[in-house]
């Protein structure tokens, strides 16, 4: 019974004061609130006097909460009149602002720009998208003079030596005392209350210095907290990020070979987006990726993910092929009420929630149920999408790639058309190709899906020209993994020519290539290895003989060494310690390919 007399008081202590207004933050907890077997709840002992005009109550909660508690209860939803409280405009928050600014700059002893409040306001409106104006504005504020507050502290030499002193004294007092000499521990007593004294001046002192020399909280400091918040990058960009987007496109090109026009129309969007012109209610880019099988579709995507965040883990790939049944489709956005998992969240939508600035690959697009491509529209288009909980997932700060062999299949079997092979019909093999792959596409997709897209690129075959490349490229990734063991692989011009040669298919792209390098360099490496022939610290080299149909190797003995450790180098080949790995990958056949 005591809940319910420290109510009644309550309420007492309110009929008797006509001037007080209560006011009950979260309004639905007072529902069911000290309500045991056959006694009352809050709720239900304030009808009567709410009925009666007693007490002035206003509620606050929130529109879930309302229809969850209050409206179940029609006779406590009728004694409340119902408010909505629109969230402020931008207009309205930077007034709001305005009015917090003194209360903050006192707290966190900073000055705030008219610029940076702006910034507050704009940049949390469109980046900031899970949560509601003013409080977003106020936390960006909040934190960013808290950030500069505390960048900016350095404590005074004789601040930090006094108390130094102060600490050397009071440990001297506790030794003294331990010992019995009390005499000496009075005397380090009052040195300590003089020390004490004098801390407390120069803290206060550096405190005035403080307070008349604020540090000045600008736009870029907004931007650096909101990029923070949401994990997008807001800020002005840098001297060194411009020289990263001038160079990405030559970067990837020396990884992704033969395939130029793709790569140019995605770095295109990328550096659009950077430099803050793209449309704010559309994602980054939009692209499907054509083309036979092996040429780099999937390659780029990691590759774009490598360039931006410098890794790629940073890619959010989702295997179309898993997608292939109707009722699959909804765990791209999460499972509908009443079905196992719908707590849980889609794998699409959560995974771009949580990273909302992030390069999404759905590969292999064509293998999924066709009924997925309408659950992309409005990504595509209006640049969210909404979850099986009804949340808006963003999708403005993403890349979406979406690879495809479709049309390869017609390309293998009627690729030239038909007729006779003639030198006309081989120069113009390349637009027959688009042609075909474009009319495939065509059938496939509805046409809504594809006025959305911002490009399709169509991936051009591999040429003979290109297989020493992308025969070095995959010869250093094993090169690396060799020397990660403790060997020393050198493979001669001669030998990178002869896997191409042998692995060279155009039906099939670079795979064949990487399946020569296992069957020719390391099948034969393993077994040497295997039989102890070969040890850590061993340099192994790989060359061609005459009408051979495999490569020759040989072992140079090398001092052993531990795995991880790198093999002492020979001399014959200490000329090229310089050299990079890049450098050797683009290396012009007359050089050795070399690990370093």
């Amino acid at each position: 019974g005591q809940f319910e007399e420290r109510m009644k008081a309550l309420m007492n202590e309110l009929e008797k004061n006509d001037d007080i207004i209560l006011f009950i933050d979260e309004l639905h907890t007072i529902v069911g609130a000290g309500g045991a077997t056959g006694s009352l709840d809050a709720s239900n002992m304030f009808k009567p006097a709410l009925a009666r005009g007693e007490i002035q109550c206003i509620g606050a909660t929130t529109l879930d909460e309302y229809r969850q508690f209050i409206e179940k209860d029609g006779a406590l939803e009728r004694r409340f009149q119902k408010v909505m409280v629109d969230p402020p405009s931008p207009e309205e928050t930077l007034q709001i602002l305005k009015n917090l600014q003194p209360n903050y700059e006192a707290h966190h002893n900073v000055t705030y720009t008219p610029e940076a409040l702006e910034a507050c306001v704009r940049l949390t409106v469109r980046y900031v998208s899970d949560r509601h104006l003013p409080d977003k504005a106020i936390d960006a504020l909040d934190e960013a003079g808290s950030r500069v507050h505390i960048t900016s502290i350095v404590v005074p030499e004789e601040v930090s030596q006094l108390e130094k002193d102060l600490e050397a004294v009071r440990q001297q007092k506790m030794e003294v005392v331990r010992r019995q000499r009390y005499e000496e521990a009075a005397k380090l007593r009052d040195d300590e209350k003089n020390l004490e004294a004098e801390l407390s001046k120069a803290q206060a002192r550096w405190e005035e210095e403080l307070r008349e020399n604020r540090q000045p909280v600008t736009e870029d400091h907004i931007a650096e907290v909101v990029a923070m918040m949401t994990g997008i990058p807001v800020k002005k960009v840098a001297k060194q990020e411009l020289d990263k987007l001038a160079h990405m496109e030559d970067s990837i090109k020396s990884k992704i070979i033969g395939q130029d026009e793709a790569v140019t129309k995605v770095v295109r969007a990328i550096q659009r987006n950077r430099a803050g012109l793209k449309d704010p209610n559309k994602p980054i880019g939009s692209f499907i990726f054509l083309g036979p099988t092996g040429v780099g579709k999937t390659q780029l995507a990691k590759e774009i993910a490598v360039q931006l965040f410098d890794s790629a883990d940073a890619l959010i790939r989702i295997d179309m092929s898993e997608y292939m049944e109707k009722f699959a489709i909804s765990r791209l956005v999460g499972a509908p009420p009443g079905y196992v998992g719908y707590e849980e969240g889609g794998q699409l939508t959560e995974k771009v929630r949580r990273k909302p600035y992030s390069v999404v690959l759905l590969d292999e697009v064509e293998k999924a149920h066709p009924d997925i491509f309408n659950l992309m529209l409005q990504a595509l288009d209006e640049g969210h999408m909404t979850d099986s909980l009804g949340r808006k997932v963003d999708f403005k700060n993403t890349l979406i790639i979406m690879t495809s062999n479709i049309g390869s299949r017609q390309l293998k079997d009627f690729g030239s058309g038909v007729g006779f092979g003639t030198k006309t019909r081989e120069d113009h093999a390349d637009e027959l190709a688009k042609g075909v792959i474009e009319s495939a596409l065509k059938k496939a997709f509805a046409p809504e899906f594809l006025n959305r897209i911002d490009d399709v690129i169509v991936f051009n075959p591999l040429e003979k020209s290109d297989i020493s490349r992308i025969v070095q490229i995959e010869a250093q990734a094993l090169i690396k993994r060799m020397t990660g063991i403790g060997y020393e692989l050198h493979l001669t011009p001669e030998a990178i020519e002869f896997i191409g040669e042998k692995g060279y298919d155009p039906k099939y792209g670079a795979r064949p290539l990487a399946r020569a390098i296992q069957k020719f360099v390391e099948d034969p490496l393993a077994e040497e290895i295997v039989k102890g022939l070969a040890h850590p610290g061993d340099t192994i080299h790989f060359s061609v003989e005459a009408d051979a149909e495999k490569l020759k190797l040989d072992i140079e003995k090398g001092p052993k060494t531990t795995p991880g450790e790198p093999a002492s180098k020979p001399k014959a080949s200490a000329k090229k310690e310089d050299a990079s790995a890049e450098t050797e990958a683009e290396a012009a056949p007359e050089e050795d390919l070399e690990g370093k």
